[in-house]
């Protein structure tokens, strides 16, 4: 009515009987956070820190069962078999013959052209793929213990008898091969081994290593690996050592594998021991998939490639099969090292430490400018959805679980990479299918005989390869499947 009490205003009521988001979330989180409003000024409130009041959804992990895996000897001598059968595939694309001709004409009397072939090179080639094998060989015997003097001695006898066997060998066919041979050819021999010294040897990563802590359940001789490369300028004779420190741990003690324990939620240092761990697992994992990389080309290199830089240049052979031989080495050789030093029970570890590390998407500047955007803190652990600023870039967090850095791309790579425990797996499997399926193809067509003798070769080693993966994927397909109880929150190792 005119000249009457006003009421309040619909704004003056809006503001003033709906309590504010600062005071819901809190605008001071007591460890160096704050809020900030539409004018980019920090609102400092003294309220419950933001994990008091958002409490972030408990991390479930699923219970896998325990798969077989080959023992390393047993691994070891399969590799070492699949490789003699792609090197007498290879020997036989480059030295067959013609040999069915009738023999008013014969083109050859035998079905391989023996007499070109160098045998010191096929003896060199097999020491050294055997290499693996015979250090495995080596390694089983040094670790058994107890027994009687005498079987100490008679076991102390035959590690040196073999390993002196395998260098006499190699000693033997290096000499014949240098009156044979010319200089650059012999420099083949070595590559592979010039290319492994600076890759692995002086490529350390020291610069962002941290000091695991106690939890996280490593070798204390793992410490003083770490200190070694401190320095900025990685010394020669840290070489050596390095070299006598891995003799020593390959013959003491088998490799370690590192454990994941779940921190509880009320620890005040949760966020610090999380990323000490995904540190160390990065870094272990980082040395496996160098492992493979330097083993598979080294395999692929010896038993395609080697074989095609000794023919005479008389000598006529198929490039294109050749060549696509030593891809399907390089591949083959390849998933069967990745199935055995990444274990299904290795990635459900990488996994889990993924799910608690959590990851930040980076958003545009302009977005969510009305909602609630708090200062980063390394001391918090943060629910998903919430909004942070960090070196004047604003994040949302995408996993249940958030301590990662926002600025740091080796942890959001670590986030891709395993918060599916299942990825690895299906990459090995569609990279062997993918193989397999080409083979068949390959077999389908093929006219001559060396093809399909040599594809039907691979193919039976190939078959038990996607084999074993194919029966990990349908076990822990369903063990990850199967719903979440709540006596599996991630509230301690499973």
């Amino acid at each position: 009515m005119p000249g009457g009490r006003r009421g309040p205003s619909r704004q003056q009521l809006s503001r003033s009987a709906l309590p504010s988001l600062q005071t819901l979330v809190g605008g001071n989180l007591g460890n160096g956070t704050g809020l900030r409003n539409r004018s980019s000024n920090v609102v400092g409130l003294s309220a419950l820190p933001l994990s008091a009041l958002i409490t972030p959804e408990p991390v479930r992990h699923a219970r896998i069962p325990e798969l077989p895996l080959d023992s390393s000897l047993l691994f070891e001598f399969l590799l070492f078999l699949y490789l003699l059968v792609a090197l007498f595939v290879q020997y036989m694309n480059i030295y067959r013959t013609v040999w069915w001709y009738p023999y008013s004409h014969p083109a050859a009397s035998t079905s391989l052209n023996f007499h070109l072939m160098d045998y010191h090179l096929a003896i060199f080639i097999t020491v050294m793929l055997a290499r693996r094998l015979v250090w495995t060989i080596v390694s089983e015997v040094s670790q058994s213990s107890g027994g009687s003097l005498l079987r100490y001695v008679a076991l102390i006898a035959a590690r040196l008898s073999l390993l002196t066997m395998c260098g006499w060998v190699l000693c033997w066919t290096l000499v014949n091969l240098c009156k044979n041979h010319s200089v650059l050819n012999l420099l083949f021999l070595g590559y592979p081994f010039g290319v492994y010294v600076p890759l692995c040897c002086f490529h350390q990563e020291g610069g962002k290593s941290q000091t695991p802590p106690a939890d996280c359940d490593y070798p204390a001789d793992h410490h003083q690996q770490t200190d070694l490369t401190e320095s900025p300028f990685f010394r020669p004779r840290d070489f050596l050592f390095l070299l006598r420190e891995n003799l020593r741990e390959q013959l003491s003690s088998p490799p370690h594998m590192p454990t994941h324990t779940c921190p509880p939620h009320t620890h005040s240092h949760t966020p610090e021991l999380i990323r000490a761990e995904v540190e160390e697992l990065k870094s272990d994992f980082n040395r496996r998939i160098k492992e493979v990389l330097f083993n598979s080309l080294f395999s692929a290199y010896y038993v395609a490639f080697l074989p095609l830089c000794f023919v005479k240049s008389t000598q006529y052979y198929d490039m294109r099969w050749s060549c696509e031989h030593l891809i399907m080495v390089w591949i083959n050789a390849f998933v069967m090292l990745m199935s055995q030093l990444l274990p299904p029970s290795y990635c459900d570890l990488l996994h889990r430490s993924a799910a608690h590390l959590g990851r930040w998407q980076k958003l545009e500047h302009g977005s969510y400018s009305n909602a609630p955007q708090h200062v980063w803190s390394e001391s918090t652990i943060w629910p998903q959805g919430v909004l942070v600023r960090h070196s004047r870039s604003l994040y949302k967090a995408v996993g249940a679980y958030n301590v990662a850095l926002p600025s740091d791309v080796s942890h959001a790579r670590f986030y891709f990479l395993f918060h599916k425990p299942l990825r690895i797996l299906n990459l090995l499997i569609w990279i062997e299918s993918s193989v397999v399926l080409y083979q068949l193809y390959s077999l389908l067509r093929s006219e001559r005989w060396n093809h399909t003798l040599s594809l039907g070769l691979i193919l039976f080693c190939n078959y038990y390869v996607l084999f074993k993966l194919l029966r990990d994927r349908i076990v822990l397909g369903k063990a990850y499947s199967y719903p979440l109880s709540s006596s599996s929150l991630g509230l301690k190792s499973q």
